[in-house]
């Protein structure tokens, strides 16, 4: 049986299959037709092992602005000379840190690693006075990676905008601000706003994929709102629920009564891990695609 065999079959089944199964159809419409596509990334989806997977779908075309965590922009570098160890939920952190491991759940990163970081950013970010964009920040940096298969390098190449409206919260920012105490350097935050909301005015049609929630959800959603546009298409990955008022959590009807997407758009939540429901989406949609 082939994985989009399987996900059709869950069409006819409740709860998350059938949720799954929707966005499937729903991300099949958005690869396939003339839409803007917008890729959302919170949480700690490249340690956990996500970064093949998106670095591939901007090479394919099938991702023209990514928004994301500094966070996991910091581990993409990472993986570009090192790796990511799977190591045991239940470790005693104490003993971890005395080994120099820093635990993400079940995933560590050694403390080595974040100094060849350091030393790289170092020699890496540009030397400008004049202001520049986060998203030229990061354009930047993306042309100094040697790797074919990082997530910046990628964007590089390929010429896909990447936004961190939260830059300063990860080691980039550390970084940056550890550089700046010498040489020039100053990134506009703002300037990226205008950059997004222009993308968003000339879109005729677009469609977001969300996953975790977080900053970047609401960074890409909030631009669409000062536009006389909304999201056609919408498929959000996460493990929060509503209840709460957080946004990772909110519903994309939710959305709707903000103008961000539009109300009679196609769109749905799956609950649950995105290390799981993500390439289950992503291999069946490809799969589909592929045989058209």
């Amino acid at each position: 049986m082939e994985i989009d065999e399987l996900v059709r079959m869950m069409e006819r089944c409740g709860f998350g299959a059938r949720r799954l199964a929707e966005a499937v159809n729903i991300y099949e419409e958005m690869l396939s037709e003339d839409y803007t596509r917008v890729f959302t990334l919170a949480g700690a989806m490249i340690p956990a092992g996500m970064r093949n997977i998106i670095s591939s779908l901007i090479r394919e075309g099938r991702i023209d602005v990514l928004v994301s965590t500094g966070a996991n922009l910091v581990h993409d570098v990472i993986e570009g000379y090192s790796h990511h160890i799977l190591g045991d939920p239940d470790a005693h952190d104490t003993d971890l840190r005395d080994e120099g491991l820093s635990r993400i759940f079940d995933v560590y990163v050694e403390d080595g690693d974040f100094a060849s970081f350091e030393e790289i950013l170092q020699n890496s970010l540009p030397e400008k006075t004049d202001p520049m964009t986060g998203r030229e920040f990061l354009r930047i940096l993306g042309s100094k990676i040697d790797d074919e298969k990082s997530i910046l390098r990628s964007a590089y190449d390929c010429g896909v905008p990447i936004f961190c409206p939260a830059l300063s919260d990860s080691m980039i920012g550390l970084q940056a601000w550890l550089y700046k105490q010498t040489r020039g350097l100053t990134v506009d935050a703002f300037g990226d706003v205008g950059e997004l909301v222009d993308i968003f005015y000339g879109a005729e049609r677009s469609g977001i994929v969300i996953i975790g929630g977080g900053v970047p959800k609401n960074f890409a959603l909030q631009a669409m709102l000062v536009t006389p546009n909304s999201f056609d298409l919408a498929i959000q990955l996460t493990t929060d629920r509503p209840e709460a008022g957080g946004l990772s959590g909110a519903s994309l009807s939710e959305a709707v009564s903000w103008g961000k997407i539009g109300a009679e758009a196609r769109k749905v939540t799956v609950y649950g891990d995105a290390t799981i429901t993500l390439p289950l989406m992503v291999a069946a949609t490809l799969t589909r695609l592929d045989k058209k």
